[in-house]
């Protein structure tokens, strides 16, 4: 990698951590950062790491603390919240913004900002953990492989020990409908779309949720009609299982302060030994308009873990000096076979 000073924004948080001692590990130039004084100092001493406070509240603030920084790793959720007071900024002071977001209406964010980014010199890639890396560079893959494709179905299997982060991120959807792209246009249905599908074990059920690649995978490949699917849990047929009037009540201000305290009780994520071991699947299945498909795999580290590997992949890539300017997605900057190059993945066609 080459010279430039990260800043990490979020550090405190399970991601945030992962990424703080992998970057020790690896000898980068990262300064580490929350509103927290006393909570990132608790993270950033043990590791002899730089840090400093700052709230996203206060623009003058954050500005000062973006100073020498080559690229910003904003990993401080709910994204919802977060992101757009980061990338301002970002664009203020010419800094390249990454983040780790699933968050449909993020990524729609940013891409509004392409011209803004573009005018400031700066990249504006959200999603480069889990969320989206993996599914969008297989997206771009069976683009690819069919470049005539109208039709995309992405599905993910392995995402079924989620930290407390990604938990609240999930309950926000419960009073939403499932979001989709029909017509290349974004639209919510009130449905929950199933089916079955096979990850390589045999056929399994799957539902349809709100995912980040109904953004991305359009930018990334141009297919106007797109679906992301994840295999059942028996938590995630509870909670979908819902009669509607519930989920609308949990969904609601109050319920969702419910829902989020209860959160704040389960355990900050996966621990080393289900990073280490667990796996995760993502298929993608292109169809064109005269019934021509393709279906391909990818196999992965578990989430998190990976997520910790394609943050700082994408983190070198900027600081090498490889940052297209403007919104971009992880295929689109680096092309489909850029997750191949995390250690544990692999890639299987199952059609010729």
């Amino acid at each position: 990698m080459s010279d430039g000073r990260i800043l990490l924004y979020g550090a405190t948080g399970y991601t945030g951590r992962l990424i703080a001692q992998r970057a020790k590990a690896q000898g980068l130039d990262m300064l580490l950062a929350g509103r927290s004084n006393e909570a990132v100092a608790a993270v950033a001493t043990p590791l002899g790491l730089p840090y400093l406070a700052v709230g996203l509240d206060d623009p003058a603030k954050l500005d000062e603390a973006l100073a020498g920084i080559r690229v910003v790793l904003h990993v401080a959720g709910p994204f919802s919240a977060t992101s757009k007071p980061m990338v301002e900024a970002c664009l203020r002071k010419g800094v390249h913004y990454l983040d780790i977001t699933g968050e449909i209406e993020v990524f729609e964010a940013c891409a509004a900002r392409d011209a803004a980014a573009r005018t400031a010199g700066v990249m504006l890639m959200p999603g480069v953990g889990f969320d989206v890396v993996p599914s969008d560079c297989m997206a771009l893959h069976v683009k690819n492989r069919l470049p005539s494709a109208t039709t995309l179905t992405l599905a993910m299997n392995g995402l079924s020990n989620m930290s407390r982060g990604t938990a609240k991120t999930s309950v926000e959807a419960l009073g939403k409908g499932t979001a989709i792209r029909k017509g290349g246009r974004i639209v919510e249905i009130d449905e929950i779309p199933r089916k079955t599908l096979d990850f390589g074990a045999g056929p399994e059920p799957v539902i349809g949720i709100s995912w980040g690649d109904v953004a991305t995978a359009y930018h990334s490949t141009s297919i106007p009609d797109i679906e992301v699917f994840f295999r059942e849990t028996p938590e995630m047929a509870r909670m979908m299982g819902m009669p509607k009037f519930l989920r609308k009540l949990l969904g609601s201000r109050p319920g969702q302060a419910v829902l989020k305290r209860a959160i704040n009780l389960m355990p900050a994520g996966p621990g080393e030994d289900i990073r280490n071991t667990a796996r995760a699947t993502v298929l993608a299945k292109a169809r064109d308009s005269t019934g021509a498909l393709v279906r391909s795999r990818l196999e992965t580290p578990e989430p998190y873990a990976l997520t910790v590997e394609t943050a700082l992949l994408i983190v070198g890539r900027v600081l090498a000096g490889d940052a297209p300017i403007g919104y971009q997605t992880p295929a689109k900057a680096y092309g489909a076979d850029l997750i191949l190059e995390v250690p544990g993945t692999r890639r299987d066609e199952l059609n010729a």
